[in-house]
């Protein structure tokens, strides 16, 4: 059977290619044009392959009974829709994103949560789409990222195997790709589950499957690797310490150049698994098998 892969830009994704590396910006850029640059700067540093971003329409995906609760924010108190406006990029900002990217060489996607949204994002002709694992259920929102003809990334966090396998069904399988992924923000190591990445593999062999990870620290998404992962996704920030729920399951700039530096360490450590003498092995051989031979003999 052949391996599954996906074009992603200029990238190929599947068994076989490059380890993909993903840096999620989502929103901890706190709705600063300024931070998200500085991010896209350090996924270009440590050697990521693109950078994305989190697009929601606030009336549309804040539940009407959350819209008016007040909240402390780094803006002041202010009601929960009024905050996630605060966070929210616009038009102006994300054409300068497309450019920022655009000249640093790296490409850019969105997780978009409602359909406005992916009508929004569409206009800078994103490379492929996200669909984040709160959104597996809502079929009209698959469809909607379907219908733009993109690759898609399926994370199938928060969600059970009948929702995994009914979002395929809807789907199907050209142009797919499949993240293993624990919602929980950081994620408890006893509650990554990574075996869940040959399970997918299994499950869906047309499909390209990776690793979208929130716990804190490294070695579990270096392990995702070695367990098979074709892609990873970590969220990525300037400092863990900064306001927002999703900084504590980030990795700084430092960590991310550790991180894509071992990524591609363990991915030549890999091999293809046929066993065989390496020339370098050759001397040692010679050298140490003529010791054994005049010992025994």
């Amino acid at each position: 059977m052949q391996k599954p892969t996906v074009q992603i830009g200029k990238k190929s994704v599947g068994e076989g290619e490059r380890i993909f590396i993903i840096a999620e910006i989502g929103i901890n850029h706190n709705g600063s044009l300024e931070i998200a640059k500085k991010l896209i700067d350090g996924a270009v540093l440590a050697g990521c392959d693109a950078v994305k971003f989190q697009k929601r329409t606030p009336e549309l995906c804040v539940p009407r009974d959350q819209q008016d609760v007040m909240r402390d924010t780094p803006w002041g108190r202010m009601t929960y829709l009024e905050y996630r406006y605060m966070v929210e990029f616009g038009e102006k900002e994300y054409a300068d994103i497309d450019r920022h990217c655009r000249e640093r060489g790296i490409n850019w996607f969105a997780s978009c949560w409602d359909e406005e949204s992916v009508d929004f994002i569409e206009k800078f002709n994103p490379v492929c789409y996200k669909v984040p694992s709160a959104a597996l259920t809502n079929n009209e929102l698959l469809m909607k990222k379907r219908q733009t003809g993109k690759p898609m990334i399926v994370s199938t966090g928060m969600s059970t195997e009948n929702e995994i396998d009914s979002a395929m069904t809807l789907l199907g399988r050209e142009s797919i790709l499949v993240a293993h992924s624990t919602s929980t923000y950081p994620c408890p190591a006893e509650e990554l589950n990574l075996k869940m990445i040959q399970t997918l593999k299994q499950k869906f062999p047309e499909c390209p499957v990776g690793y979208s990870g929130h716990e804190t620290g490294l070695a579990p998404t270096w392990a995702a690797v070695a367990m098979g992962a074709t892609f990873v996704e970590r969220h990525i920030t300037l400092d863990r310490a900064m306001w927002g729920s999703d900084q504590a399951a980030s990795v700084e700039i430092g960590g991310l150049i550790r991180l894509v530096q071992n990524i591609r360490d363990i991915e030549k450590a890999v091999g293809d698994g046929i066993k065989r003498v390496y020339e370098s092995e050759l001397g040692p051989r010679k050298r140490l098998r003529q010791v054994r031979e005049k010992v025994t003999a």
